[in-house]
């Protein structure tokens, strides 16, 4: 790493996760003590997570919105901000989720499964990072209500749906 023309940050969704936890003022009290709970639960199970991939440098948040497509129809990855180094599972579990919640389809996923090779849904630690991206993207927006109070019902609708254990609840895109 010594020879890296910049300098990234670690990947780490717990972090973003606890900071997203510390500002949220939308929800009861009771809401925000289950997804801090959850984040102790997954943060302690993913010490056990066996990554098969070598680490190196991650989008953070490779998603459909965060791609351009040229007129051959390749996508280009953009919205660098979350760059950093960290673990390519991270970026796959994220594109997974994606096509799972946002209704893109099993076709789809399994497109891209087809062109990368790998799917993250066989991994040992499948649970556990789906968990952790999932938590991240339902804090993330949780804390971001104040900038669009519209978003609180579909919020309000995820955590319900994390707390019922719901792995297939469609998720609408905010």
């Amino acid at each position: 790493m010594g020879d890296d023309p910049i300098a990234l940050a670690e990947h780490n969704n717990i972090r973003a996760i606890r900071r997203s936890l510390s500002a949220i003022t939308c929800l009861p009290v009771a809401q925000v003590r289950y997804l801090e709970h959850e984040a102790d639960r997954l943060e302690e199970a993913l010490e056990g997570v066996p990554f098969a991939l070598d680490p190196g440098l991650i989008q953070g948040d490779p998603q459909h919105r965060n791609a351009l497509h040229t007129a051959d129809g390749t996508a280009v990855l953009c919205d660098w901000d979350t760059i950093a180094q960290g673990q390519p599972e991270w970026d796959l579990v994220t594109i997974e989720v994606h096509c799972r919640r946002f209704g893109y389809g099993e076709a789809h996923y399994q497109a891209f499964v087809d062109a990368y090779g790998l799917d993250i849904r066989e991994s040992a630690g499948y649970s556990v990072l789906r968990g952790i991206r999932e938590l991240r993207m339902v804090t993330t927006n949780t804390r971001k209500v104040r900038y669009a109070p519209e978003s609180l019902s579909e919020i309000q609708r995820r955590v319900d749906g994390l707390r019922r254990r719901d792995e297939q609840l469609r998720w609408s895109i905010l």
